[in-house]
């Protein structure tokens, strides 16, 4: 009973360690493109933001140059598309999106910060 006790104990081990391995590569993976502006569309970011031009709000190029080199932009943004805010860019305030999966919200920062690569 010791013996299998062990066993059990050292393969749960290796599958967590197999876990955290596979999510860490898998957040050094590049952004789908195509998922990100899929999710951008699907949660109506493009009705205020273009990639190359400020709509309502700036473009995404634009936060993508404001935020270079910030460390600290993945987790500003995310806060900022979930809780909404107003003043950064102007009088025009972000409308929140509380029902933005933290997932797609994740996605989509990350595609903007790189730019907002259409391809």
């Amino acid at each position: 009973m010791m013996f299998e006790a062990r066993v059990v104990a050292a393969l749960v081990a290796v599958v967590s360690c197999a876990f955290v391995s596979m999510s860490a590569v898998a957040a050094d993976q590049p952004v789908s493109t195509a998922n990100a502006i899929a999710i951008a569309r699907s949660n109506a970011c493009m009705g205020c933001h273009a990639v190359d031009r400020k709509l309502v709000g700036p473009s995404f190029q634009q936060v993508a140059a404001k935020y270079k080199g910030d460390a600290q932009a993945p987790a500003k943004l995310a806060k900022k598309v979930k809780d909404g805010g107003a003043g950064v860019w102007g009088s025009i305030p972000m409308p929140s999106h509380p029902a933005m999966n933290d997932g797609d919200i994740k996605t989509v920062v990350a595609w903007v910060l790189a730019g907002a690569p259409q391809k």
